[in-house]
């Protein structure tokens, strides 16, 4: 048996609690984690909700990224072996001190990273590099625009620009998040409470990318902050999905507008971005150039107070829960 947080019913951070089921079996295709930590992300609270069911066949319990040791291996597995230290993007069933996990979806652990923070890197890594930089050109000195700066995807982001010789801008609140920003690697922090990215970004030239987590009122601002043939990435609508826009930008300065949920794509391409990010970004984090950004890592038992302090906004990086 293992313990687990189990979601009682759909509603606030009131709903998490201790519970136990068996310990997960694997599949042919699949290792099973003994849990270090497990990252908690924006798609926990959705779900959490009632908003965001799990895909048919997947756990339905929270948790979409962990670390920890390989505790068994299916037939079909060759990599991995007991005892492996991995970090993983699951479809589910994280918040447990055991989970199944497709072998192709996992990674070595970073050099220089901690077998702790290695949890809260999959879900971020695999949604900005599948989103913004896989299979594309980047070129160096061209604007990233990332929203939300000081959370896990803008965090994410403004390291992986800067690291790829972007020119990056992003949006957040307070001079504290603003300075951590920088420090991260961003050109310039705008402070939405009293400045204006449109007017920044076109003094600029324009962004040529942009990541955008908020929705609403954003939308139409950004088709106005960018530079011609731009791409605008969609991952959250915290102001909202449903807004009327003047499209006329599109046709007029060629752009892209796109945006995916990474848990409902198919196996296959999970393991195309896996197998990227160890290529490609992995050796970066020896370098120097990438770093785990932990903000808080909460015991098992105090979910609901990991979930509240996501609700609220308060984090600068990624919340952990500690499992094993």
């Amino acid at each position: 048996m293992m313990r687990t947080i189990e979601t009682e019913s759909y509603g606030g951070p009131e709903v998490l609690s201790l519970g136990e089921r068996s310990v997960p079996q694997p599949k042919d295709h699949e290792i099973i984690i003994k849990v270090t930590s497990a990252g908690v992300n924006g798609p926990d609270i959705i779900q959490r909700r009632g908003h965001y069911p799990p895909p048919k066949g997947a756990s339905d319990l929270l948790g979409l990224e962990v670390s920890g040791t390989v505790h068994a291996i299916g037939k079909d597995v060759a990599r991995w072996q007991a005892g492996d230290t991995v970090c993983a993007l699951t479809h589910g069933g994280g918040y447990a001190e055991f989970v199944a996990v497709d072998g192709h979806h996992c990674l070595s652990i970073p050099e220089g990273v901690s077998l702790q923070d290695a949890g809260g890197l999959p879900e971020t890594y695999f949604t900005v590099w599948s989103n913004l930089f896989y299979q594309q050109t980047i070129k160096p000195g061209s604007r990233l625009l990332v929203h939300g700066g000081a959370g896990g995807i803008g965090t994410t982001a403004i390291q992986l620009g800067a690291a790829l010789g972007m020119d990056v801008f992003t949006t957040c609140r307070g001079p504290e998040k603003a300075k951590f920003c920088l420090e991260l690697g961003a050109t310039r922090a705008i402070d939405y409470s009293n400045e204006d990215f449109v007017e920044i970004l076109r003094e600029a030239g324009g962004a040529n990318l942009i990541v955008d987590i908020m929705g609403g009122d954003y939308i139409a601002r950004n088709l106005k902050a960018t530079a011609p043939d731009a791409r605008i990435i969609q991952l959250a609508f915290r102001a909202g999905s449903k807004v009327e826009v003047d499209l006329m930008a599109v046709m007029l300065k060629r752009l892209t507008i796109t945006g995916s949920t990474l848990r409902s794509r198919p196996d296959a391409f999970k393991a195309a971005i896996a197998a990227d990010l160890q290529a490609k970004v992995w050796p970066l984090f020896a370098k120097g150039k990438l770093k785990p950004l932990t903000h808080k890592v909460f015991a098992m038992d105090e979910a609901r107070d990991a979930h509240e302090m996501m609700e609220a906004s308060t984090h600068v990086g990624k919340i952990l829960l500690k499992i094993n």
